[in-house]
């Protein structure tokens, strides 16, 4: 599939987030942080913007040309990770008196594999009405190439099955240990050794 991906800057901040608004509104781990819906719709934006600004920082962030579309990278060393603040900023930012908007930063982090380098990628969001239509894996094969290139490994976390059978078309597999959310859904965090032509 021909998609036209271009590498998004600070003035496409608020479309970034709002693709990403779209994409994860219905979301199981979404609606877990988020339970009533129209609370939901008040401070998801904030919530998601918290990883946009976190990845126009430190990272890359590829958006579709025709706006449907994002996908959010960081580069992460190998080693002992230093302090992160960004679950608590998470909340801070979006809905203080949440502690589930903390907790899923936390719970991702304390899995989060830092034996060798590699490309994370933090989020990926597809328009709703776009879904299904390939635009995911279109999106994230020019990074996936480049891992393959160069040799570097990938991570990320699914947040429901069908995102999982998605990755695990593109060479990510499941690293054996769910991200569990107290009596809310789990996450599969997975990873993907760099593949030869």
């Amino acid at each position: 599939m021909g998609v036209r991906v271009r590498q998004a800057d600070e003035r496409d901040r608020d479309q970034v987030v709002r693709i990403l608004e779209q994409a994860f509104h219905d979301d199981p781990v979404s609606s877990w942080v988020f339970p009533d819906e129209e609370h939901r719709r008040a401070v998801h934006g904030k919530f998601l913007g918290v990883f946009a600004d976190v990845t126009l920082e430190g990272g890359r962030i590829d958006l579709l040309e025709d706006g449907t579309a994002t996908a959010l990278w960081l580069s992460v060393p190998a080693g002992a990770p230093e302090d992160d603040d960004t679950p608590a900023l998470m909340r801070e930012t979006a809905d203080p008196d949440n502690e589930r908007a903390e907790l899923v930063g936390r719970l991702t982090g304390a899995v989060h594999p830092h034996h060798r380098a590699h490309e994370y990628l933090l989020m990926i969001g597809v328009s709703p009405e776009r879904q299904g239509d390939g635009i995911g894996e279109a999106l994230m094969r020019g990074v996936l190439e480049r891992c393959d290139r160069e040799g570097t490994p990938a991570y990320l976390e699914a947040s429901s099955a069908r995102s999982r059978g998605l990755y695990e078309r593109l060479g990510f597999t499941f690293t054996g240990r769910t991200v569990d959310l107290p009596g809310g859904p789990s996450m599969w965090p997975m990873w993907r050794e760099p593949q030869d032509g």
